[in-house]
């Protein structure tokens, strides 16, 4: 299917754009080509296919090497390997930096601690959340950097070692290993998903600190603690981050930023709490060994607070991606930040964050917007890690539900203002009367009709719309969809992702009502230029509820791409060259005339009473009152009762 798409997507010169042909020597018929003939030559091997795999990277001259022997079959599987070698290496050294010009987006998502598996409303707290604008933006042509990672410093990593009788490393390697495998299943697109127990936090943490003893914004105090293995208090110093000192300097960035950034209230409010309250001198070292050690003869025994080196591993994983690392971070001019968080984290990121790089005195990147959720919570009671309450990120994968259902649904359900409720009620409804009966429904109709044979239908092939413009309903049609665009990208833009996602639903439902109207099985029958119309538009409709759709359900998309016979990677944008969005608003547009589609199938399917009632009663109490009902499940089973 993915061959024959690429086959059918007929390449044009674009104005505006560098366009190259590249041809290779025509093989002739007389016999079966060799190895030597096909790195010679063959457009799948040579330049021509080097060149046009590796257009995403910065290499913009590629030459292979022409086998001049027949008989040399070794050395031309040799240069074959090396030349897929060295793609693969191309592919993984195409690092994303700020270009002058274009929109510079950087992305980030809260660090989740590693003392425990994520799960739903911490993956649509943050993650999923920030996985979303940051596809949407892709989508838009910008230039974005999507950064996450493991918070794998502090007490709850050495607690939780203790706990598992093993050391903070193996417990760091253990869950950050299982944080990347449940983001990789939700189809998280992070351009890196790094750790901050490495030698780069280490040295930019340190940095940090540096500076900001230089500038005179550190203080040191006596704390009493509780000590050693038989409990005593005992007096111990401690460095603080004098905040009231740098409070003009935040309170004018807080001023500026949350107008200009648009930040969400429940940010604004928990930001102005903090402020009212009265900053005050805030510890930022512990008398702890795993962590960030103090570069400081005094307190070279202590290390970090988790609070103070933990949102600095946002610019340290950053440096493990590129050496350029400051051309994102240290780059205000050129460079949007967006944060996603919980609401438990915003102050350490309005108010913690931002004082900590303002008193370096460095020209930073600091964050322009930043988007905060409320609590899911879970049936009649709420989430929890440490109770083990509620659906797990590897639960999810057990409920042979798809990721693209779990994403849909926790992106619609996304708490953006207020707590929302997960219930499986919920969630078999929504799948089943939006995802099922809404937009599978349009998608497979408008698909299946022109995939009927010509007697009945169009024979796979996209008919000709030439009256499109005296088409009143077509028209009609046209003008509402034009309107709900203009209103996805403006809430996409100010990150209300929920309200985006219900937008192009209700594009599908336009689509849906749209096919009704036109009752297009009897045009076909009576009145065969209006079904063309009717049909061109919906097929066009289809491609655009693909590409609107994307940043929620990246699957879905590339499934119906194939479906219509269309590459992802060169085909998934409703804008033009420019980045301008009113194409989009003539669907009858999208798709060219005498396009052939692919295979029409299903995309979604549906949950049943027996299946939901089933995952119901599976999750229901903690994680170890489910592991006990499953251990004596195994024990009856065993003894035939």
């Amino acid at each position: 299917m993915a061959k024959a798409a690429k086959q059918a997507a007929v390449v044009l010169p674009v104005e505006g754009r560098r366009n190259v042909l590249v041809t290779s020597a025509l093989p002739y018929v007389n016999n079966v080509p060799h190895l030597g003939n096909i790195i010679g030559c063959s457009p799948r091997t040579t330049t021509a296919s080097v060149y046009k795999r590796w257009r995403p990277t910065k290499i913009r001259r590629v030459t292979v090497a022409v086998v001049k022997s027949a008989s040399r079959s070794a050395a031309a599987r040799a240069e074959l390997d090396r030349a897929a070698a060295m793609a693969k290496a191309a592919k993984e050294a195409a690092v994303v930096l700020p270009v002058e010009g274009r929109r510079n987006v950087l992305v980030t998502s809260a660090l989740p601690y590693v003392n425990n598996v994520p799960h739903l409303g911490n993956i649509i707290g943050c993650v999923l959340s920030g996985d979303a604008f940051a596809r949407y933006c892709r989508l838009r042509g910008h230039n974005v950097l999507y950064v996450c990672g493991t918070d794998e410093y502090g007490t709850a990593t050495e607690t939780k070692a203790m706990e598992e009788g093993c050391s903070p490393r193996e417990i760091c390697d253990k869950y950050h290993a299982i944080h990347k495998e449940v983001y990789e299943w939700f189809d998280i697109s992070f351009d890196i998903f790094g750790r901050t127990s490495s030698p780069q936090q280490t040295e930019v943490c340190q940095g940090i600190f540096l500076k900001l003893l230089e500038n005179n914004w550190l203080s040191e105090n006596t704390m009493q603690q509780v000590c050693g293995s038989t409990p005593c208090v005992r007096d111990t110093d401690h460095l603080f981050l004098e905040l009231p000192l740098l409070r003009e300097k935040l309170e004018k960035y807080i001023d500026e930023t949350s107008v200009a950034g648009s930040w969400s209230q429940n940010a604004i409010h928990a930001t102005n709490a903090w402020l009212k309250e009265g900053l005050k001198p805030r510890c930022i070292t512990r008398d702890l060994k795993w962590g960030v050690p103090v570069p400081h003869e005094k307190y070279k025994d202590k290390v970090f607070y988790v609070w103070f080196d933990a949102p600095i591993g946002y610019i340290s994983i950053t440096s493990c991606y590129t050496p350029e690392w400051e051309k994102w971070w240290k780059n205000p001019e050129n460079v949007e930040l967006y944060q996603f968080m919980g609401k438990d984290n915003v102050p350490f990121h309005t108010v913690m964050f931002p004082s900590t790089l303002l008193g370096t005195g460095e020209n930073w990147t600091l964050m322009k917007t930043i988007s905060v959720t409320e609590y899911l919570n879970y049936e009649s009671g709420k989430f929890s890690k440490t109770k083990g309450i509620g659906v797990f990120g590897n639960d999810a994968k057990s409920t042979n539900i798809p990721p693209e259902v779990w994403r849909y649904y926790l992106l619609t359900n996304r708490p953006e203002a207020s707590d929302t409720l997960f219930t499986w009620t919920d969630l078999q409804a929504k799948c089943n009367n939006e995802l099922l009966n809404n937009l599978g429904n349009f998608i497979n109709r408008v698909l299946s009709f022109i995939a009927k044979p010509e007697e009945t239908g169009y024979g796979s092939v996209v008919p000709d719309s030439p009256d499109v413009d005296s088409h009143t309903l077509t028209q009609s049609l046209a003008e509402t969809i034009g309107k709900l665009i203009d209103q996805y990208i403006d809430a996409m833009d100010k990150v209300k992702i929920k309200h985006g996602l219900k937008i192009v639903m209700a594009i599908s439902s336009e689509g849906n009502a749209y096919l009704q109207e036109s009752q297009f099985w009897k045009l076909y029958k009576q009145d065969l230029g209006s079904c063309a119309t009717v049909m061109k538009t919906s097929v066009g409709l289809v491609y655009l509820l693909a590409c609107l759709l994307e940043p929620f359900m990246p699957t879905f998309s590339r499934d119906v791409l194939q479906q219509l016979n269309l590459c992802p990677q060169e085909h998934l944008s409703f804008c033009d060259e420019k980045g301008e969005i009113e194409k989009a608003k003539r669907p009858w547009d999208l798709i060219p005339s005498g396009h052939r589609i692919g295979k029409p199938a299903p995309l979604f399917k549906g949950l049943e009473n027996d299946a939901v009632k089933g995952l119901r009663e599976k999750f229901a109490g903690s994680q170890a009152e489910r592991k006990l009902r499953t251990q004596v499940a195994a024990k009856l089973e065993a003894t035939n009762i």
